[in-house]
């Protein structure tokens, strides 16, 4: 006989509005301090969005990523992000690393004292290497960054929005996208009270946040919407209190198996992934919190159609049963 392991009962009756005004409230409340967080402390931004240099180098040697941070840090010359350049076209011999340095405090890129300090820091790492190119990302580019992933943001929750309205009605299209604004705030919000690096590959979590809670959210709204056709009859509490009993076994069990993998990665992947493999983790927890807390009880607070009438003067429909 198979073992099979089962984190969470086959029949499950939790009543997960027991607490709804405390766990929505506490939801919106710590929305508004994430919000204020933001406000005050503002956010941590990397090289992408405050500008720098980016040196480019070459050797004969294997790049050594690791050397080459030790060997910056030591010189405490701010954020410093190293990457190794693959290309088809270069020869055997050809190594080549992009290192990109912040702009100190109002400058529009690394001073020439940094790049000297940091050329020769990385020449005793590996004697053979060349920097072939210096070229600096000055404010105004990181300016457009920002707004740019403003908008990606924006553009990826209306996208969701109107999936979801045209997959199911306008409720749980409400009901998801407060569930997204909640898991993407409150993540940036521990991103700003802790200081954490804010950059490119942190938008890139955000985002991989959003498709995770529609994820969830959507696996839940599915079996509601089985289920308002099943029972037709049953309180629509009673309904989404059913669904999410039904669906609970398969969200512990996708949550886990993420955070799994997450943690491996937080672990083992260097301080380059750390940043955003933390995201993640942050937004996954919250994804799963929102898609059993707040989206359906936004949806049973505005009522879903359950049924059509026979068609009468004036009316096409049931009235909506909250």
């Amino acid at each position: 006989m198979a073992f099979r392991l089962k984190l969470v009962p086959d029949d499950t009756k939790i009543d997960f509005f027991r607490w709804q005004w405390l766990t929505f409230g506490a939801s919106i409340a710590v929305m508004l301090a994430s919000f204020v967080i933001i406000a005050v402390m503002g956010l941590n931004f990397g090289i992408d969005f405050r500008g720098g240099t980016t040196i480019r180098t070459e050797s004969t040697q294997p790049v050594d990523v690791g050397a080459y941070r030790d060997a910056l840090q030591q010189l405490d010359i701010g954020d410093v992000i190293i990457t190794e350049v693959f290309d088809p076209a270069f020869r055997a011999d050809q190594n080549v690393a992009s290192i990109r340095i912040e702009a100190g405090e109002g400058d529009a890129s690394a001073s020439s004292e940094t790049i000297d300090r940091a050329s020769t820091a990385l020449r005793t790492v590996d004697p053979s290497i060349t920097f072939p190119s210096v070229e600096s990302v000055g404010p105004k580019v990181s300016g457009e960054l920002v707004w740019s992933a403003i908008m990606a943001l924006g553009l990826a929750a209306l996208g969701i929005a109107i999936y979801i309205w045209f997959r199911f009605e306008w409720q749980f299209a409400l009901g998801t996208i407060l569930a997204s604004i909640h898991d993407v705030l409150v993540t940036v919000g521990i991103i700003s009270l802790f200081q954490l690096r804010f950059d490119l590959t942190t938008v890139a979590a955000l985002l991989t946040i959003l498709g995770f809670s529609v994820n969830d959210t959507v696996v839940v709204f599915d079996r509601l919407r089985e289920n308002l056709r099943k029972y037709k009859t049953m309180p629509l509490r009673d309904v989404m209190n059913l669904s999410v009993n039904e669906t609970l076994s398969r969200t512990v069990m996708t949550v886990m198996t993420t955070l799994i993998a997450l943690v491996a990665l937080l672990v083992f992947g260097g301080d380059v992934m750390r940043g955003f493999v933390l995201a993640i983790i942050i937004g996954v927890l919250l994804g799963t919190y929102s898609s059993i807390y707040m989206a359906k009880n936004l949806v049973l607070w505005i009522g879903v159609t359950r049924e059509p009438k026979q068609p009468k003067a004036g009316t096409k429909f049931a009235d909506i049963d909250a």
